[in-house]
């Protein structure tokens, strides 16, 4: 079956560079760098670090002055979009990929010691999402990618799987992060930032310059009149090697690469022009040239723009896709500025100056911490290439799965719920720990033991142990708050003088999700998403759309951890008086259903401000079976949506007119992120016992039987999500 073809409409591009594609094209065509000292805040020692930072001209005056940046850039890039575009209706879906939400707003809060929770609204990665669909009047998903420095283009990729799926047909992705303290001070820490500035791929290069921005590009299948390129393929890969450092021998980078061509129906002789990930950190610049020589037998003219640009983290990915597109339409390969001499030990030779020369096709990659690899291939207007084959967008089966709740372990978690008893609270320490080698976890925090403890579980409950899993969707509302409040507290204690590289890494949302990569050696794709209260059903979005491997399993995976500090300040529907509550689930699923304990699929996910959004939720589930196989829905109300909540269950009560008990999850979890996980994990349990419990209902039992087989984990409150279970 013939592939759709993803166009790429429009485009939004902010940066160092400046605002638009005429600017940046300008810029990148005079071979000049605008990395200059950071001006955003002043350190307390030495000299302002050399970055890639955004003009306060470029920023859009009408918005309003409690937004954070991270927001105003993505907002600025997609403007641009929307108004480049002859779209007559918005876009269906928004994905964004971001690692710094608010946490520049966040941290003068810290400092100023405010204790006011709706200042603290904007923190989340999932809040610039929502800031972006509210503005392109989305109603569908608006997801969160947070893959680290590969962000931009995993969200891109993601985005290609959903238009090729027929799922949709136009939709908003791209990419988006601004300077902070967390970003500035933690690299530095590392020792990845070079205080003379960025000079990828040269001799004497000594690292990176952080830096920040947004790319949007708008995606379409229904060919435009005018439209600037192709989106041909996208690659994903995992090195599985290690936290922070990329495979020295380049192996993930190229299986990305590898991957891209294969999706695009491309040999290698095909790419006109390469545009590097090429940091300016001697180890990743080269592992990129290994996995490059190894892939080409002879290496198209090449280069990177982040001495031009700096590197903007999670927004490189888009920023350099739409660099890419500029290259195919003026036929301008940029320079590597800032090199001089190029290094031996790599064996390319970058451009010096920018070449101007036709430009068909463009191989363009973005690398992250977690050894998360994005590669994507984009051709011209009316290219000639044979399309890959539209995925097919099939149910999980479920072989395996673990929870983690107050009330302990899965055993523990599962007994409790099927009494109709409560499981609120935190795990303690040590269940967490006990099915983990302590060599391992010795310098791990909550979130990644947790993570890494859901992951054995679900493997080893499985029929699947003699395959490990060879990739990994996880999903988390916040990330590692352990981490990041850590290393902001040494920050500031140390007077900005001793950060903590470690708590740096750990903050990262994708870090433990690359854990659990490194522990199987799960070489695939590696998707992080963070959905605040939905971050459970994007993470199994991205698994339905994306998993495609025959041999080995993948886990679907989420956890979320209770902090005394943030947790109050993040998440509207705790307050100071609430207990803390966390915990998580983790499924170790393929589409083989023979063997499977149950089904999962994600078939319905809507903005609440959708028109009608109750009764498409009840017309979407009735064309996929009579109500009447409905045994039981668990409903999931977050108590800071409480009164919006509540009336949509009532009004999806009397549409769907089932029978089936419906029991409100959250009052047995108890109020965090990814309690929808907890509740899935409940669902599969009963189809082990092939029971439900009248314990839990309040009523008889009820036998799960072939006319009487579904389970439905509804999501309620700001967005309309349906997960559906049944037998295999």
């Amino acid at each position: 079956m013939t592939g759709k073809t993803v166009y790429l409409q429009a485009a939004g591009i902010i940066s160092a560079l400046g605002s638009g594609l005429g600017a940046t094209e300008q810029i990148l065509r005079e071979n000049r760098s605008a990395i200059k000292p950071l001006a955003l805040f002043t350190p307390l020692h030495g000299a302002p670090l050399p970055a890639g930072e955004v003009g306060v001209d470029f920023f859009d005056q009408r918005d309003p002055a409690a937004l954070p940046r991270t927001h105003r850039l993505a907002l600025a890039a997609v403007r641009q979009a929307m108004a480049d575009s002859a779209l007559l209706h918005p876009p269906e879906a928004v994905i964004l990929g971001t690692t710094t939400g608010g946490i520049l707003t966040t941290e003068q809060l810290l400092k100023n010691k405010s204790r006011q929770k709706e200042l603290y609204q904007y923190h989340g990665l999932h809040s610039v999402a929502t800031c972006v669909a509210r503005e392109c009047h989305c109603t569908g998903p608006a997801l969160v990618v947070s893959t680290a420095c590969s962000s931009g283009v995993v969200a891109i990729a993601l985005a290609l799987q959903m238009l090729r799926s027929g799922l949709y047909k136009t939709v908003l992705a791209g990419g988006v992060d601004s300077l902070s303290r967390l970003t500035y001070f933690g690299f530095h820490s590392l020792q990845l930032v070079d205080q003379t500035g960025c000079k990828p791929l040269d001799q004497n290069r000594q690292g990176m310059a952080v830096a920040e921005g947004a790319g949007m590009l708008l995606l379409t299948t229904e060919k435009p009149d005018n439209y600037l390129a192709e989106i041909l393929g996208a690659g994903l890969s995992c090195d599985a090697y290690h936290p922070a450092a990329p495979h020295p021998d380049g192996q993930g980078a190229f299986t990305a690469m590898q991957n891209a061509l294969t999706d695009a129906g491309l040999p290698p002789e095909a790419i006109s022009y390469i545009n590097l990930h090429g940091t300016g950190t001697p180890d990743n610049d080269l592992a990129e040239a290994k996995a490059v020589r190894r892939l080409f037998a002879t290496v198209p003219p090449l280069s990177s723009i982040k001495g031009a640009s700096g590197h903007s983290l999670a927004a490189a990915g888009a920023i350099e896709a739409i660099v890419s597109t500029i290259a195919i339409a003026k036929g301008l390969m940029p320079a590597n500025t800032g090199l001089q001499h190029v290094d031996p030990l790599l064996g390319v030779s970058p451009l010096v100056k920018p070449l101007e020369a036709p430009v068909q096709t463009v191989l363009t990659n973005s690398f992250g911490f977690g050894g998360n690899n994005g590669s994507l291939v984009i051709g011209a207007p009316n290219g000639s290439v044979s399309r890959a084959a539209s995925p097919q967008v099939a149910a999980l089966a479920i072989h395996g799965y673990s929870c983690l709740s107050g009330a302990g372990d899965t055993p523990s978690t599962i007994n409790r719920l099927h009494a109709g008893g409560s499981v609120a609270g935190m795990t303690e320490i040590d269940t967490l720990s006990r099915n983990l080698p302590s060599r391992l976890v010795r310098r791990l925090k909550r979130l990644p033991r947790m993570t890494l403890s859901l992951a054995v579980q679900a493997h080893l409950d499985s029929d699947l142990t003699e395959l490990k899993p060879g990739s990994v969707f996880m999903g988390t509302g916040w990330g590692g708050l352990s981490e990041t409040h850590d290393f902001l507290a040494r920050l500031a204690e140390s007077k900005e003088q001793f950060p903590s590289p470690t708590d740096f890494v750990g903050s990262v949302h994708n870090g433990p999700a690359s854990q659990v990569a490194i522990m199987f050696g799960a070489t695939g794709p590696n998707i992080t998403t963070s959905g605040g209260d939905y971050s459970f059903e994007q993470a199994l979005l991205a698994a339905q759309l994306m998993f495609d491997d025959q041999d080995r399993p993948a886990l679907v995976l989420v956890a979320e951890e209770g902090h005394e500090t943030f947790s109050p300040l993040l998440d509207a529907s705790i307050n100071n008086e609430s207990a803390l509550a966390d915990g998580g689930g983790a499924f170790c699923v393929n589409r083989d259903r023979k063997g499977a304990i149950c089904c999962i699929s994600l078939p319905f996910y809507k903005s609440c401000e959708a028109e009608n959004v109750i009764t498409d939720l009840v017309k979407t589930l009735d064309a996929r079976a009579g109500r009447r196989d409905y045994a039981l829905i668990l409903a999931g109300i977050p108590a800071a949506m409480h009164s919006q909540a509540a009336p949509q269950l009532e009004e999806f009560t009397a549409l769907l007119q089932t029978s089936a008990p419906i029991v409100p999850y959250r009052q047995l979890t108890g109020q965090f992120a990814c309690a929808s996980a907890v509740a899935t994990a409940l669902a599969v349990s009963l189809f082990v016992s092939g029971t439900i419990p009248g314990t839990l209902t309040g009523g008889p039992d009820i036998a799960l039987t072939e006319s009487c087989h579904k389970i439905l984990v509804l999501g309620l409150g700001q967005y309309i999500t349906a997960i559906e279970l049944c037998r295999p």
